[in-house]
C-alpha cells in the first residue's frame, strides 16, 4: 500500500516539473489519504486542517493537528509530520508560509480545498499564481491497480451484505430506520470480517463501522430518489428502494449500489418501469468496454430511454473509487476513452410522474473484454 503511494507522490511530483508547478498542497481528506494513507481524522467542520505539502521534488510532509498525530503516525509512510495546536504560535498557517516562501506556482484542488487554505494562500502568496491539479490528479486515480481493485471488490462484499440484511428486514409493518439499521449493522459485521483477515501494521486503524443517513423510500415516495430513512411504516403492496452510494466503502474505496424490492405484490406499471430500469442499465453495461467514449455509455442508455418517450436523462454512471464521484463520468458531455481498470457505478433508472419508480445501480470495472461485476447481487423482480 505504502509503495504504491510513494509512487503517486513521485507521479504528481513529475506532472507538477511539468507544468511548472512548485508546491501543491492537498486538503480534500480523499487525497490527503490517496498521498499519504492518513484517514479518518477530525476536520474542517471543527476547524481542524490537515493539509499534505507536496513539494516538486524531495520529501514531503503533513500538517496535522497535535491531536491527530500519534493516529497519523500510525497509518502514514511519510515521515515529516508537523503538528499545530490551537493557539499556539502561527498554528498550522506557519507551515504553509515556509512551503510558500520563494514560490511562483502553487498547485490546489481549487474546488475542493477549503476556503480557510485558498483564502490564506492567496493573502501569503505575494506574486504566486494557482494553478488547479485537480484533473491531474484525477488523472491519476482513473485507471486502478490490481490492488486497489481488490479492495474494491470487498467493499462490493461489504454493500452486499448491506443488502441482503435489508431484505431480510423487509416486510410489513416494519419501520424505514430498522431497515436502515439493519443495513449499518449487516455492512459493520461483514466489513469486520474482511478486516480481520489481516490486522498487520496501519490496517489496525480502519474502522469498520457504516454510517451516513440510508437513502430509503417506500410506495408513495419513490419519487424522492434521495429521501432518508424515516419512521414511516412499509405497507404491503409498498415498493421499497434503497440506495448504498453514500454508505459502501471498504479501506478508503467507495462505490455505487442500488436495489429495489416490492412487499407482498406489484403492479403491471411497477413491473414495467422496473424492468425498463434494468434494461436502460444493461444498454450502458454492455456498451463499456476498453476504447468507447464514456459519453457513447451515456447516450446508448439515453437513447432507449428517448424512444420509449421518457423526458430528461441524468447522467448514466460516474467513476468511483477513493472519492464516491471521480472522473470520468458517463454523461453527455465527457468524451474519456475507457481504459482497462477503470471503475464505474452505472445506473438504470426510470419515475413517472405519478410516483411509480424503477431503480438499480451498480458498480463494475473495465476488463480487456468488457466489465466485470464489483457488486455481483441478483436483481430481477422480487417480491418479499
Amino acid at each position: 500500500m505504502f509503495t504504491r503511494m510513494q509512487n503517486k507522490v513521485k507521479e504528481l511530483q513529475q506532472k507538477m516539473g511539468e507544468q511548472g508547478v512548485d508546491v501543491t498542497f492537498a486538503m480534500d481528506p480523499d487525497s490527503v489519504y490517496y498521498f499519504t494513507g492518513i484517514h479518518d481524522y477530525l476536520g474542517m467542520d471543527f476547524g481542524r486542517p490537515t493539509i499534505a505539502i507536496i513539494p516538486q521534488s524531495g520529501e514531503i510532509s503533513v500538517v496535522v493537528p497535535s491531536l491527530e498525530q500519534n493516529m497519523a503516525r500510525e497509518m502514514t509512510w511519510v515521515d515529516k509530520l508537523l503538528p499545530w495546536t490551537d493557539g499556539i504560535g502561527d498554528e498550522w498557517r506557519g507551515y504553509i508560509k515556509e512551503a510558500l516562501k520563494g514560490k511562483k506556482m502553487v498547485g490546489l484542488e481549487v474546488n475542493k480545498t477549503h476556503p480557510v487554505l485558498a483564502n490564506f494562500i492567496a493573502d501569503q502568496g505575494e506574486g504566486s499564481k494557482v494553478k488547479d491539479m485537480y484533473m491531474t490528479m484525477c488523472r491519476q486515480r482513473m485507471v486502478k491497480s490490481p490492488d486497489e481493485i481488490e479492495i474494491m471488490k470487498k467493499a462490493g462484499k461489504v454493500a452486499v451484505a448491506m443488502c441482503e440484511a435489508a431484505r431480510d428486514t423487509i416486510r410489513e409493518g416494519v419501520p424505514e430506520y430498522e431497515v436502515a439499521l439493519a443495513i449499518i449493522n449487516g455492512g459493520t459485521k461483514k466489513y469486520a470480517e474482511l478486516l480481520a483477515e489481516d490486522q498487520s501494521g496501519p490496517n489496525a486503524y480502519y474502522s469498520p463501522i457504516t454510517h451516513d443517513l440510508q437513502i430509503l423510500q417506500t410506495g408513495p415516495n419513490m419519487h424522492m430518489v434521495h429521501k432518508r430513512a424515516s419512521i414511516k411504516s412499509i405497507n404491503k403492496g409498498d415498493s421499497v428502494y434503497m440506495c448504498f452510494c453514500n454508505l459502501a466503502e471498504f479501506k478508503g474505496m467507495k462505490l455505487g449500489f442500488d436495489r429495489q424490492y416490492f412487499v407482498g405484490s406489484y403492479t403491471k406499471e411497477e413491473e414495467m418501469v422496473y424492468n425498463q430500469s434494468i434494461e436502460g442499465q444493461k444498454i450502458a453495461l454492455d456498451m463499456i468496454r476498453p476504447g468507447v467514449k464514456a459519453s457513447d455509455v451515456h447516450n446508448a442508455s439515453a437513447k432507449y430511454y428517448e424512444d420509449l418517450g421518457y423526458g430528461i436523462c441524468y447522467r448514466t454512471g460516474r467513476s468511483v473509487g477513493y472519492s464516491r464521484l471521480e472522473k470520468p463520468e458517463l454523461r453527455v458531455d465527457d468524451d474519456t476513452i475507457l481504459e482497462e481498470g477503470m471503475t464505474f457505478a452505472v445506473d438504470g433508472a426510470v419515475s413517472l410522474d405519478n410516483g411509480t419508480a424503477g431503480r438499480v445501480g451498480d458498480s463494475v470495472v473495465v476488463t480487456k473484454d468488457g466489465y466485470e461485476y464489483l457488486t455481483p447481487m441478483d436483481k430481477s423482480i422480487l417480491v418479499l
